[in-house]
């Protein structure tokens, strides 16, 4: 348990001294990581920790940094102000969607989903003079402290990704995140013994859009604008992507998962415009061959050394390894 503290740690003191040693250029991009951190970990908890796909997770996201980006620029609320209201929005919209979409298990659930998600797309898409329509929403200026450079709202998402990520690990480790995964590994005898399963789903749900919400309010005002692309379904595929790369069934996965795949996207597309082909190629080769993601095979391999570092060795009832 020290050990798997003092490793996490370690690495928010890395992200602290990265920005130091590396150019503007890399800062934005370690932005953008901690950003897809916090969402692709919102995403983990319906997916690892409930066993449930989302294809419409990027919906709250979106809500998220639309709630931000409209009240910043037409109502010129501070921005600091914008992030609740924006984690509450989002929360409020998985509240309503939600409700439908628990009733359902597996195919069902992502289907739906994905359905409710193309929902908020088309009406963000539609609604010119509310949201701008397909020009987006610009001008979407953090505050002079943090916009002056790249490292000040570097350094502020730090500090905020990091509330959020605390909040989240001490929700799956708390009761109810136990809770969940006696859900995931089988709902039915969960049920059995007299919990209410589609309401913990449903708390769960709108917990995950909670914290996507924050994810996509940090998003506007570092890239400065917003668009009806952030809520599509293709954007849903990114928390997907990012999961199984690092591990779906660990906490940090997620985290090393959108680390890998922001800084391949920044590498690749500095050399050729074919990102989705070699993005398609890492996904395949990742199923087939690190089906556990990269904290799974890692602790297949070394579970002595993944022990001490992660305080890893926990199994659950289907034998994957909670990191």
């Amino acid at each position: 348990m020290k050990n798997r503290y003092l490793f996490a740690v370690i690495l928010f003191l890395l992200a602290i001294v990265l920005p130091f040693v590396v150019t503007e250029f890399w800062v934005h991009v370690l932005t953008e990581i901690l950003i897809l951190a916090l969402f692709a970990a919102s995403f983990n908890m319906i997916f690892g920790y409930m066993g449930q796909l989302s294809f419409g997770h990027a919906a709250y996201y979106g809500v998220g940094a639309y709630t931000t980006g409209l009240l910043m620029v037409k109502a010129n609320v501070p921005m600091l102000v914008c992030l609740p209201l924006s984690m509450f929005s989002a929360g409020l919209c998985a509240a309503v969607l939600g409700y439908f979409c628990v009733k359902l298990r597996g195919i069902y659930f992502a289907i739906l989903t994905m359905a409710f998600g193309q929902l908020v797309y088309y009406i963000i898409f539609q609604w010119y003079s509310f949201t701008g329509g397909d020009n987006g929403l610009q001008g979407i200026v953090p505050p002079d402290f943090l916009g002056r450079a790249a490292n000040p709202y570097y350094f502020f998402t730090l500090i905020v990704v990091t509330v959020g990520l605390i909040a989240l690990w001490i929700i799956s480790e708390s009761p109810f995140g136990y809770t969940m995964r006696a859900i995931r590994d089988n709902a039915e005898r969960t049920e059995f013994i007299g919990i209410n399963v589609q309401r913990y789903m449903h708390l769960n749900f709108i917990i995950a859009a909670v914290f996507a919400g924050l994810a996509g309010a940090l998003w506007g005002p570092f890239n400065r604008s917003v668009a009806p692309d952030l809520t599509n379904w293709q954007h849903s595929g990114m928390p997907v992507f990012m999961t199984v790369i690092g591990g779906p069934f660990s906490f940090l996965g997620p985290l090393f998962g959108s680390a890998i795949y922001t800084f391949l996207m920044a590498l690749v597309t500095s050399f050729t415009e074919y990102w989705p082909l070699v993005s398609g190629v890492i996904i395949i080769l990742v199923v087939l061959l690190m089906p556990g993601g990269l904290l799974g095979l890692l602790n297949e391999k070394f579970p002595s050394l993944m022990r001490k570092v992660t305080g890893a060795g926990e199994t659950n009832g289907q034998g994957r390894q909670e990191l």
